[in-house]
């Protein structure tokens, strides 16, 4: 069995904060993404077109409001070897001297698909903890190279 992806960072903003990115679309896509859909609630959905060619797809299976989000992952692509619902995401807000720890845990990937997926997060991750801080993180990287 692969090792989990796991990609943590430092922010000072507080969890709620960082929470509200989580929350909808339109926050969503500050950080991750070009188009999305998202119905937080157990079972409710998640689907976002990450780098504009194609979407990641799953439900949310955890909500704990202001500390950690869980939800299923997988790409709608009829290749991809992680379809939806394929591998989970545990977002992890956790209190910290300075701020809030982000820990982001990607479960379940195939042994192929764990390079990509934690370059991918690297990313996405860094790209959160600069919106939660207030900073603008630019343009994605990944979304003018199609999906990585």
């Amino acid at each position: 069995m692969p090792q989990p992806v796991i990609v943590e960072r430092q922010v000072s903003a507080p969890a709620d904060r960082v929470f509200r990115f989580f929350t909808d679309a339109g926050l969503w896509v500050q950080w991750q993404g070009v188009d999305a859909e998202i119905d937080l609630k157990p079972g409710g959905t998640f689907r976002v077109n990450v780098t504009g060619d194609g979407y990641a797809s799953g439900r949310f299976v955890e909500i704990v409001e202001n500390r950690k989000v869980v939800f299923t992952w997988g790409w709608e692509a009829p290749e991809s070897p992680v379809p939806p619902g394929s591998s989970t995401v545990a977002i992890e807000l956790l209190p910290s001297p300075d701020g809030t720890l982000i820990r982001l845990t990607h479960t379940d990937l195939p042994d192929d698909s764990v390079e990509v997926h934690h370059r991918g997060w690297e990313n996405y991750v860094g790209r959160l903890a600069s919106v939660s801080d207030g900073i603008e993180p630019g343009p994605d990287p990944f979304a003018t190279a199609g999906r990585s």
